[in-house]
């Protein structure tokens, strides 16, 4: 969603860095252009001027006169207000003394809003909780049922009946303490827009729960009208926290950086896909550093907890460097990486990854054809691909639905792997790893560098489907010519 502005950014810092000491003309400058930035990413106006105005006082200041590289400074103060504006510090949820702990939401209808629902109630499963769903949205049609199902894919119950909102909220409620539930999410109905019907109908049942967390789901993609509905909706409700809904779109994402300082509460949570896992909470630090194009490596680090297994991970790198890594290996460390999303959002994540790599297209389908591949071979031939000849990779490209030549391809690819990695294991090039003439740990003759001065920068090049041409090009001191 940020792309645009992360662009803008990326141009106005690399512009600042080549030059050398700042004065107020230079410093006016660069204010000059991210306030532009901020406007063409649809942030509300008041907001830009306020995140503008604090830089510029932290700029003219004693802090970047006594900065040796003024030019990283800017950057770090333009960070350190992007996280302000966003809400500083992740919301934390606590819970009810007396149980069960009340959640409700609110939104327009097409916000995604009983979906969201659904994702909650995962995302405090995962905190270990036990909640109820509860269908209060009578208004739409159908959209009980849909909790229904969505409540079955995670396995948490949901309480409806076909009377009216407010006293389905009320049983509701009811049901959780007679099956001992400690977290009850009520899910309310939305209009196309703000009415005094809607907004009268969940005050009402509002009322009658009495919530700890009132929380309203936001399309981001929507732009400055997310702001005003969270307005509308703050003078009803008094609302507690924002969910953001659609982060992945193509939107200029202004509503993330406005809802904060306009509504006065914070993001909460943010749902960035389609899929019920796409959710958790905001991160304001997180996002302004993807935003600035500083990565985000805590969340990609969560993701990969989440989707790998610990101990399965570390045998499968221990057969990696000892050279018996195999093709089933492989498949199986590929199914854990699509656990944690598309390849393109997780590029995203990285830091100091080049804006061409970034924005490069990464067709998740490359790793449903090398998975095809993989599973049109028998266990032998997923063991030892040194058996798989002419005719094997003829009838293993037909039951892929791919070509010889690509077989070919990614089995080459696949022992050039092995081969390298046992090399670079056996080379005392991974930490921990007693090798070299010292016996240190990560030290061989390499010193622990694994790649070499003066190497290319990394690229994605997507007729490389397991990203080894990057590795071939790995000049690996004291250890043989390059790869061919």
């Amino acid at each position: 969603m940020f792309d645009a502005l992360s662009d803008r950014f990326d141009g106005i810092f690399k512009r600042l860095k080549g030059r050398g000491r700042l004065g107020d003309a230079e410093v006016d400058e660069v204010l000059r252009e991210i306030r532009v930035a901020l406007l063409e990413a649809d942030v509300n106006i008041a907001v830009a001027r306020g995140l503008v105005g604090r830089i510029r006082e932290r700029c003219v200041g004693e802090e970047l006169s006594r900065s040796l590289s003024p030019a990283q400074q800017v950057i770090k103060i333009v960070h350190e207000e992007l996280i302000e504006t966003l809400g500083g510090e992740t919301m934390k949820v606590t819970f009810a003394s007396k149980p069960p702990t009340v959640v409700l939401m609110a939104g327009l209808q097409g916000a995604g809003k009983t979906t969201t629902t659904a994702k909650l109630a995962r995302w405090f499963k995962q905190q270990g909780r036990n909640p109820l769903l509860v269908g209060a949205d009578l208004q739409r049609p159908a959209a009980v049922e849909q909790l229904r199902t969505l409540g079955s894919q995670i396995d948490v119950p949901v309480w409806s009946e076909p009377t009216d909102p407010v006293a389905v909220a009320e049983g509701g409620l009811a049901e959780a303490r007679r099956l001992g539930r400690d977290v009850v999410i009520v899910d309310t109905a939305g209009r196309l827009a703000i009415d005094a019907e809607m907004m009268e109908q969940v005050r009402q049942i509002s009322g009658a729960v009495d919530p700890h967390y009132t929380f309203l789901v936001i399309d981001a993609m929507t732009g400055q009208d997310a702001v005003s509905v969270a307005q509308a909706f703050h003078e009803t409700l008094a609302l507690d926290g924002v969910i953001l809904t659609k982060l992945d779109g193509d939107a200029r994402g202004g509503a993330a950086l406005s809802v904060k300082e306009v509504v006065g509460r914070p993001i909460a949570f943010a749902s960035t896909g389609e899929k019920i896992a796409d959710f958790d909470q905001f991160h304001p630090d997180r996002l302004a550093g993807r935003i600035l194009g500083m990565g985000d490596v805590l969340t990609l680090i969560e993701k990969a907890e989440e989707a790998f297994e610990k101990d399965e991970a570390e045998a499968a790198a221990a057969r990696l460097l000892e050279g018996q890594f195999t093709l089933d290996d492989f498949l199986e460390q590929m199914q854990q990486l699509k656990k944690m999303g598309p390849l393109q959002g997780l590029m995203g994540m990285l830091p100091g990854v080049p804006k061409e790599v970034r924005d490069a297209e990464i067709d998740d389908r490359e790793i449903a054809r090398v998975e095809a591949i993989i599973r049109s071979m028998t266990i032998a031939e997923r063991t030892d691909p040194d058996i798989v000849d002419g005719s094997r990779r003829t009838r293993i490209a037909n039951g892929s639905g791919t070509s010889p030549n690509q077989v070919a391809q990614l089995l080459k690819q696949f022992k050039e792997v092995q081969s390298l990695m046992k090399r670079m294991g056996g080379g005392g090039m991974v930490p921990g790893r007693k090798k070299g003439k010292k016996g240190k740990k990560g030290k061989g003759r390499s010193g622990g560098r694994v790649t070499p001065k003066g190497a290319a920068k990394p690229r994605f090049d997507p007729d490389d489907p397991l990203g080894i041409q990057q590795l071939q090009e790995l000049q690996l001191p004291g250890r043989g010519p390059k790869l061919n």
